[in-house]
């Protein structure tokens, strides 16, 4: 499987020289997020206003999930989407408080019976298990593989932003004191950024060797934290209006901006990667 904000395996990247590509599709209106498919060449895209899912798939843009409008109606409010480790597309909704595993008709299917309050973000570890950040409540959610009832693993003031490493770690991008924290397989608390370096960091994603990428969407710049290093600034500015997704695929680190309508692709080396026509306005 090819990076994604689930296997978060990554490469090594070259000093990151950060050349956007936008991808901007008549269909979205205000995406927050995206999901590589398990084999990389799809990507799965959250819109908030739409709303529901997109798929993006050989430069052409389709619907994956029409949410109706109607407030507490399945993704009325989705804000963000996964894979999980069988390649099912997982997504998180504000509006039923919920996670939905979509089934093999394309069905959104609910795991917790309403047992979360705003799901930010989505991450699953080796066995299954998915793992969520709720702003509302302050907590980081495991629910069983299988489903069910939704437990308490960690309390993180104001999470956003979750991934996951090879160690189990789950790496938590917080609106609280410390910006950036992990959380240990045995649900520890440990501090990576101290204090507040971001105005508004919203998700995080890893490369293998753990350095941390961090969006901003106020401050309109895209971060990494070298492994045990300090947050070092890594693009800010146009095209950038507001960035908020992060996800990986095929080599690429993709920047999802909701305000500029659009996907910002960029590759291991840094150099700009191909939008499909399809897509370009």
């Amino acid at each position: 499987m090819c990076q994604n904000r689930i296997w978060k395996c990554g490469l090594v990247w070259l000093g990151l020289a950060l050349i956007p590509s936008l991808a901007r599709a008549e269909g979205l209106d205000y995406p927050l997020t995206a999901v590589a498919s398990a084999d990389g060449q799809s990507l799965f895209i959250a819109d908030l206003n739409q709303p529901g899912l997109w798929k993006l798939s050989d430069g052409k843009l389709t619907p994956f999930f029409q949410a109706s409008k109607k407030f507490r109606t399945p993704l009325n409010r989705v804000r963000c989407v996964a894979l999980d480790r069988s390649g099912k597309v997982l997504a998180g909704d504000s509006s039923t408080r919920e996670v939905y595993r979509f089934d093999d008709e394309g069905k959104p299917q609910p795991l917790t019976n309403g047992g979360i309050g705003i799901p930010m973000d989505l991450v699953v570890d080796p066995d299954n298990n998915i793992f969520v950040s709720d702003l509302e409540l302050k907590w980081i959610w495991k629910i069983p593989a299988a489903g069910g009832k939704a437990e308490k693993f960690a309390e993180v003031d104001a999470p956003h932003g979750i991934t996951i490493d090879a160690d189990k770690n789950l790496w938590v991008v917080s609106h609280g004191k410390n910006q950036l924290v992990r959380v240990t397989a045995d649900a520890k608390v440990e501090v990576v950024v101290e204090g507040r370096p971001w105005q508004f960091p919203h998700e995080v994603e890893l490369d293998k060797d753990k350095t941390a990428f961090v969006t901003d969407g106020y401050g309109k710049a895209v971060w990494k934290v070298p492994f045990g290093g300090k947050p070092e600034k890594v693009f800010s500015g146009e095209p950038l209006v507001n960035p908020v997704g992060l996800t990986w695929q095929d080599g690429k680190l993709l920047v999802i901006d909701p305000r500029a309508k659009g996907v910002f692709a960029v590759d291991s080396s840094g150099k700009l990667s191909p939008v499909p026509a399809a897509l370009a306005k």
